[in-house]
């Protein structure tokens, strides 16, 4: 592995491409020679034949095909790589595990793509209490509840009702506002791996009864069907409004903590721009 180089794959992939060893040798600025002899050292390293030679064209094996495509993506990396080293990020992934910032979703897309064209923005919906931050899916988490892993560092961006979701034909559908004495003795449906409810909300002696889920569209469905109830930040009625479902504010409940999360000893160069755009956005929304 140590003796593939990237030139031997530039070098490939100008052959394919070129179509000829003389025009490789061209577009890569070399003799027709050092093309032959590097392809030779790839074929060598690998212990394959990549090309077939002909009087009228190249054309690749197929463990070539295969070595072509792959090296592609190496060097595609490798572009990346140093383009982030040079210029910064081209890309910006951030974690969430159910609901995105709610209805400063659409807000926040525009806006960081207004503000940074060069820096492309992905929302990834990872249900892990880091929200794919710790698995390597993302490079910023957005989080509603604090993270006790010391690798990560946070900060708060704002702050979200707690609202109460209920089947519309449930008789707490027809207030305003509920309660969380209303939820005693329901069926309060949870996730307790990332979601902002426990128990802990209510006093021991007037807990509901709690069942545990761990996706977002199996909380909706059992809600709907009025085998439970759940209670949630804002932002999951902005993000998953549901035919059957309504949403209620539970008026003595605490707001729910927005946080932005990022590795401690290595942020995203983008994180202190994120959490400017966030934090204005739900200060002034």
């Amino acid at each position: 592995m140590n003796e593939v180089e990237l030139r031997q794959l530039r070098c490939l992939v100008a052959i394919v491409d070129e179509g000829t060893f003389t025009d490789a040798a061209i577009a890569l600025g070399v003799s027709q020679a050092a093309v032959s002899r590097t392809l030779a050292g790839l074929e060598r390293a690998l212990g394959v034949r990549l090309l077939r030679r002909t009087s009228r064209e190249v054309t690749p094996t197929g463990a070539g095909a295969r070595v072509v495509e792959r090296a592609r993506r190496v060097l595609a990396d490798v572009a990346d790589l140093v383009q982030e080293a040079v210029s910064g990020p081209r890309r910006l992934r951030i974690g969430y595990a159910w609901s995105a910032v709610g209805r400063h979703t659409v807000a926040f897309q525009r806006g960081w793509t207004a503000a940074h064209p060069g820096t492309e923005l992905h929302l990834v919906r990872v249900n892990t209490a880091s929200a794919g931050l710790g698995e390597g899916a993302c490079d910023l988490a957005v989080l509603r509840r604090p993270l006790e892993d010391r690798r990560f560092d946070s900060a708060i961006v704002g702050l979200e009702r707690r609202l109460c979701a209920l089947a519309a034909d449930d008789p707490l559908a027809r207030r305003r506002t509920v309660r969380l004495a209303d939820l005693t003795g329901r069926v309060l449906l949870v996730d307790r791996r990332t979601g902002t409810t426990t128990p802990e909300l209510w006093p021991p002696e007037s807990r509901p009864v709690v069942e545990e889920t761990h996706d977002v569209d199996d909380w909706l469905t059992a809600i709907g069907a009025g085998r439970a109830v759940g209670v949630t930040a804002e932002s999951t009625a902005n993000q998953y409004p549901r035919p059957g479902i309504v949403y209620r504010p539970v008026r003595d409940a605490a707001p729910v903590a927005v946080r932005l999360a990022w590795w401690r000893d290595d942020p995203h160069p983008a994180h202190q721009a994120v959490l400017e755009l966030l934090s204005d956005l739900y200060r002034t929304g």
